[in-house]
């Protein structure tokens, strides 16, 4: 969580947000380069570089950034995804085996990181939203476009938390004094929360339904519309998760599925709902975290599991440009982002919402409420774009149980090595102790949950641990 003694002054650096924390409470002059929240949000280019500098943050984070430390990694390693490829790796063996340490190890680190950075960015969202409500300076529309954004964020950090995690603090406000001491919140809670913050984001960014200057990082209503979408899915509300993902669908002037997979994920690719630049980072590389962690280069800590590659299809097109083989060490790789080197340009955004995710959302919803055919026709557009036969949409022998399993199989083929779907699907549709109990010898029913990282149990008293640890 955020640590005990943060300031009660926001800094923001500019172009970049900067939180500072330290042990006990002082009070110091606010360097010359950057200003204090009285002054942040005098107009509304600050207030909107507010919210660049949360993108900003997203970049480099550990939670979001795709690299070491980032959710893409770490919850790639606790299903059937990713593996090690040293069988006595200290920080990356204990996900892969599901025996995470909640203090004083390499993997204890890990989960610390994760866990500390997306508070860290859940802090500067509240930040932001305070900054918004108190601020008379700026019009009613510039508050509620940056408040809306601002909130998204917070319901996407929260979103992570909740899953990953089961029960955790929310923290809606800066005042350190609360938060120092904050206990966890219900899942349900959590999750009425993540709801509310993302009705509002659609309400309050209305008018902001297209990107600024034609970047894919910029949060607008169909960002927002588009997570709601996979909440609903998460609270098996199938008739509300169908209709917001056909919303976003409808949006053919702004998105639309990509016949080559090499243009997916590209930077502002017309699939990319939400993405995050690697530039925000504030380095001279031009690369996504991804990009530069699944190089598959002979020191590569990860690799892809060869069950999963073995499953799939060798006329399926992602097994041919999705993937690559190291040939020196013989193991596969995930290759959805291929540039992994500083040039004068960016070639790649890291992509964390897009547009086929939203066809299976649709395509599950749909199977859910026993509208079978309908839901064919969604899961055929992921499989015909993949370069599979299609489903025949009056094939009366498959019913809601096959096709809902074909629905999982190709939200695992088409997401892996993204933001944790594998591990997530898992564990929502209850099947994770089916699928891992047979294949991990370690496994426990407790493991479905990471622990609360022990540091934060150290700081913080009135946090408790999840079962198992």
């Amino acid at each position: 969580m955020i640590k005990k003694g943060f300031k009660t002054l926001l800094i923001l650096l500019i172009g970049s947000f900067s939180i500072t924390a330290c042990e006990d409470y002082v009070d110091i002059e606010t360097p010359n380069h950057m200003m204090i929240s009285e002054t942040v949000f005098a107009d509304q280019e600050t207030a909107l570089a507010a919210i660049n500098g949360i993108y900003n943050e997203l970049a480099k984070a550990d939670f979001s950034r795709g690299y070491l430390y980032s959710v893409t990694v770490l919850a790639g390693l606790t299903p059937d995804i990713f593996e090690t490829t040293s069988a006595t790796d200290a920080r990356y063996g204990p996900f892969q085996q599901n025996e995470i340490s909640p203090i004083d190890s390499d993997d204890a680190k890990a989960n610390y990181n994760m866990w500390s950075s997306i508070y860290n960015i859940i802090y500067m969202a509240n930040s932001v939203m305070e900054g918004t409500q108190n601020s008379k300076s700026i019009s009613q529309e510039v508050k509620d476009l940056v408040e809306g954004k601002a909130r998204f964020i917070r319901a996407f950090t929260y979103f992570y938390l909740v899953n990953l995690y089961g029960e955790v603090p929310l923290i809606l406000t800066t005042d350190y004094r609360k938060n120092a001491k904050a206990e966890r919140d219900d899942v349900n809670t959590v999750y009425n929360r993540i709801a509310d913050d993302l009705d509002k984001a659609i309400i309050l960014m209305e008018g902001a339904m297209e990107y600024n200057d034609s970047e894919r990082t910029n949060v607008n209503r169909f960002v927002a519309i588009a997570l709601r979408a996979r909440v609903y899915l998460y609270q098996e509300n199938w008739a509300k998760a169908e209709e917001l993902a056909s919303e976003v669908i409808s949006q053919t002037s702004l998105y639309g599925m990509l016949d080559d997979l090499e243009q997916v994920f590209l930077k502002n690719s017309r699939e990319a709902i939400w993405q995050i630049s690697p530039v925000g980072r504030g380095l001279s590389a031009t690369y996504t975290g991804e990009g530069y962690m699944f190089r598959g280069q002979n020191s590569s800590q990860i690799k892809l599991s060869e069950d999963f590659v073995g499953a799939m299809s060798a006329n399926d097109k992602r097994l041919h440009i999705w993937i690559g083989y190291n040939t020196s060490r013989g193991f596969y790789f995930p290759q959805k982002y291929k540039d992994a080197r500083s040039r004068n340009d960016v070639v790649e955004y890291s992509t964390v919402l897009r547009l086929s995710e939203q066809y299976l959302i649709r395509s599950e919803a749909k199977a859910m409420q026993g509208k079978i055919t309908e839901a064919i026709k969604d899961i055929n557009v992921v499989r015909n774009r993949a370069g599979l036969g299609l489903l025949a949409e009056m094939d009366q022998e498959m019913g809601q149980t096959e096709l809902l399993e074909e629905i999982m199989e190709q939200r695992k083929k088409e997401f892996f090595a993204e933001w944790g779907h594998r591990w997530l699907d898992l564990k929502r549709t209850e099947r994770v102790t089916e699928v891992l109990g047979a294949m991990k010898p370690l496994w426990q029913d407790t493991d479905v949950l990471f622990p609360i990282p022990g540091e934060e149990r150290e700081k913080n008293p009135n946090l408790t641990q999840n079962n198992g640890y």
